[in-house]
């Protein structure tokens, strides 16, 4: 069988697809990676062979609301060039999902730790499943029709947007209790992968460390004012990952180690807890190494997987902007020394890493090409 990864070439969407590569791999397919330059060493890292895209952009999750033609093109040409059985793809990689159509081939689509858009059946939430999916599939249809495809005429909206398989790299226990997944949608775990880091990042043991993931505003609050503040005569010193987030805005007196690095396993490891706004990728590697979490929410999918780890109990949410320092920072404290969030935080991680990820992907991918 001959496959063609092409997810977003960033970290968060590129690593999931290069652990379900590299089993696929093992298996004795053929796995070819579709991505931008930036992606050379990460791929080259796993192991796998990478055809470079000229347009970086067509594959960042950055311009994918205005890049999504261009994004069609650079795969539709790899399909006739690589001649793949099946696609693999990200969440929010709709040229990809045009250009497997056009191509008439099957292809899989890897999701982030929760389900982002409406449930069929069972209680809503306050998340905007509802508008997330309206304003997805607008931009869908808007790089089906710069394609010349006609449009579709589906039961449910998200149906064009799942493939022949659509999975979430969470668990079940992230989801709204009773709610109802599409069909073609299932839990497969974590698909973790990282490339090693160098070497051991020297840090200071004078304070122990909490693990600091910052993802987007998307017009909300920046996490810095409540960092500074937390990690200011506090508890804990704050090893912050910049993530796609902006400039440093770190005060000049606060216990925080600023930087952009292509792995942060090793660095959650060390940590007593995982403070982020609840991207995908910070949330599954605290579960993973058990740590607590401490959730400071704004858009996207930050607000629907903040939910959900409040639910399941393995985190906390952050204190408000305008609240008290002793807030703040009894916030770090607490949720570093709460046994009990702690030994939950350990469950549903044990439930993650139990679940053969790379080979559950890797047999909906060989199901799905079948």
């Amino acid at each position: 069988m001959n496959v063609l990864l092409c997810p977003l070439s960033d970290p968060g969407y590129l690593y999931p697809a290069l652990a379900a590569g590299r089993e696929l791999r093992r298996r004795g397919h053929t796995v070819q990676v579709l991505a931008g330059q930036q992606a050379e060493a990460a791929v080259t890292a796993a192991g796998l062979t990478m055809s470079a895209v000229t347009d970086p952009t067509a594959l960042s999750v950055t311009h994918w609301t205005v890049r999504g033609p261009e994004q069609h093109t650079a795969v539709a040409r790899a399909v006739r060039r690589l001649r793949p059985d099946v696609l693999v793809t990200s969440v929010l990689c709709h040229g990809a999902l045009v250009a497997a159509e056009s191509a008439g081939l099957p292809v899989v689509v890897l999701g982030l730790a929760a389900y982002l858009w409406s449930y069929r059946t069972g209680p809503a939430d306050d998340c905007g499943r509802a508008w997330r999916l309206a304003e997805t599939v607008k931009h869908y249809a808007s790089v089906r029709e710069a394609a010349g495809l006609a449009p579709r005429r589906d039961r449910f909206a998200d149906t064009p947007l799942l493939g022949a398989a659509f999975l979430l790299r969470g668990h079940p226990a992230l989801e709204v209790p009773g709610a109802e997944l599409p069909g073609a949608v299932g839990h497969v775990g974590p698909c973790w992968w990282e490339p090693e880091p160098p070497v051991a990042e020297p840090l200071p043991d004078s304070k122990p460390l909490a693990y600091v993931h910052l993802g987007r505003t998307f017009g909300g609050t920046s996490l810095w004012p409540r960092l500074n503040t937390a990690f200011t005569s506090g508890t804990h010193r704050a090893v912050v990952e910049l993530g796609r987030s902006g400039a440093p805005e770190a005060a000049p007196g606060a216990d925080l180690i600023v930087g952009r690095r292509r792995w942060m396993g090793p660095l959650v490891e060390r940590s007593d807890l995982v403070l982020t706004n609840a991207t995908s990728a910070p949330v599954l590697a605290a579960l993973l190494h058990g740590k607590p979490l401490l959730v400071a929410p704004n858009g996207s999918e930050q607000k629907v997987l903040a939910a959900g780890c409040l639910r399941a109990g393995v985190a906390r949410r952050l204190p408000e902007s305008g609240a008290r320092a002793e807030a703040l920072r009894a916030a770090v404290h607490d949720t570093a020394r709460d046994h009990g969030l702690r030994a939950r935080t350990e469950e549903v991680g044990g439930l993650l890493a139990d679940g053969k990820s790379e080979a559950r992907a890797a047999d909906a991918v060989e199901s799905a090409a079948r």
